[in-house]
């Protein structure tokens, strides 16, 4: 499966990830999202029982409608957006829920395949999927060549080891002189590329940004004090450090909405922006989060390709 596993840091917060156990349902309804942080991988299917919507379906192209299925690729990184099961080859997570279960409001078959997060995006240019998912934030940049159908709000975030001396990142010049381990093509990287020259202009040293393809070892640069910050998606952090002495999440940094990606004049974005309605409207949609301990990422309504959020 994936490398790194043998060291401290990482080895447990996987296991906590990983290991499929017979915890109380954390869709318990008292909305806390909660379940997700006690300790174990949510088992609880709250996906099989979504029916189709005939209107929303209707809002399909007479191919797609006709074949019943999607090629959809997913990058599969760390809990609770998408991560391997136990066995290693079963993915499970928020992002797979979300996908899942709107594609049975549809009436179609996912044809999932498994893929690097920075190969996605332009592979739905090239035709190779019909859509993607990995926690894509919705940035303007993006809008230019992709189209997206939110369904979460998510963003960007920090953590630390627990001695570190950061209180809280509200300007990116706080990082001058450290090294940021984050993920390849990410916002995250492309937002510490952007500001980068902002150090020399304060007067101070540049920060180093360190990046990486396998999650695993982007907390292995921390635990090795490789890194002296980690930037990642906000629900990400927040489920690594839940699970995980010696690490602290410091501070949300920029909110981002989170959608499916599709390539740009896609005629599916209309009937996925209703299927996640409908979610929304017969309850599987906050069931979803409270599963995954991610109830403060709801949004109001599934919008496609808004703005990106200031």
């Amino acid at each position: 499966m994936r490398r790194f596993r043998h060291t401290a840091l990482f080895a447990l917060i996987t296991a906590a990830a990983l290991t499929l156990t017979s915890c109380a349902d954390p869709a318990d309804g008292t909305g806390t999202g909660q379940g997700a942080a006690r300790g174990g991988t949510p088992t609880t299917d709250v996906v099989s029982g979504v029916a189709k919507d005939e209107a929303a379906a209707k809002l399909l192209p007479a191919r797609v409608r006709a074949s019943g299925t999607l090629r959809i690729a997913t990058s599969v990184g760390s809990p609770p957006g998408a991560f391997y099961e136990e066995d290693g080859s079963t993915v499970s997570g928020a992002d797979i829920d979300f996908a899942d279960a709107a594609a049975r409001v549809l009436g179609l078959r996912l044809k999932r395949e498994v893929a690097s997060f920075e190969a996605i995006l332009p592979a739905l240019g090239s035709g190779k999927y019909d859509l993607g998912t990995g926690n894509f934030g919705v940035t303007d940049e993006r809008r230019e060549t992709i189209d997206f159908v939110t369904y979460i709000n998510d963003g960007q975030g920090f953590a630390v080891r627990e001695d570190s001396g950061l209180k809280k990142i509200t300007d990116l010049t706080q990082l001058c002189g450290l090294t940021i381990g984050t993920g390849a093509g990410t916002t995250f990287e492309v937002t510490l590329q952007e500001n980068l020259p902002r150090c020399a202009e304060a007067g101070g040293k540049p920060y180093e940004i360190a990046t990486y393809a396998d999650p695993a070892a982007i907390w292995l640069s921390l635990e090795q004090n490789r890194s002296d910050v980690v930037m990642s998606t906000i629900n990400g952090l927040r489920y690594a450090v839940s699970r995980q002495k010696g690490l602290r999440f410091l501070n949300e940094f920029q909110r981002l909405d989170v959608g499916f990606a599709f390539t740009k004049g896609t005629p599916l974005a209309p009937a996925f922006q209703a299927a996640v309605n409908r979610l929304k409207k017969d309850g599987t949609y906050d069931r979803i989060l409270r599963k995954w301990g991610t109830t403060a990422s709801a949004i109001e309504t599934s919008r496609i390709s808004p703005p990106e959020l200031g």
